[in-house]
């Protein structure tokens, strides 16, 4: 594991998507204390690390503790559905009453 790994760093599934968490500690072990957003705090072996750029820590599925990875399932469970994108690319739905304000 890339001996580069700041607490604050932002933890991914893979390049491109959407953040699912953040790194809390690096332990001296190598491991790492890992929030999942809606799912808390999980330690991951160094091995699950597969990248680290930019602020970015590139996570491995297949390395995952099974309760990290069913907290992974369920990151935007608790988001208030009107708010809430089925798909990330589609962003933020735009809110009516917003853009009458604006006009």
């Amino acid at each position: 594991m890339p001996k580069n790994i700041e607490p604050g760093f932002m933890i991914f599934l893979a390049d491109g998507q959407s953040a699912a968490g953040a790194v809390r500690e690096v332990k001296d072990s190598g491991g790492l204390v890992v929030n999942v957003e809606n799912g808390g705090d999980f330690d991951i072996a160094a091995d699950a690390v597969s990248d680290v750029h930019e602020g970015k820590v590139i996570l491995r599925l297949d390395r995952l503790p099974d309760s990290m990875q069913e907290a992974l399932r369920h990151l935007h469970d608790a988001e208030y559905p009107i708010y809430r994108a089925d798909d990330p690319a589609q962003g933020t739905p735009e809110d009516p009453a917003m853009r009458d304000e604006e006009e």
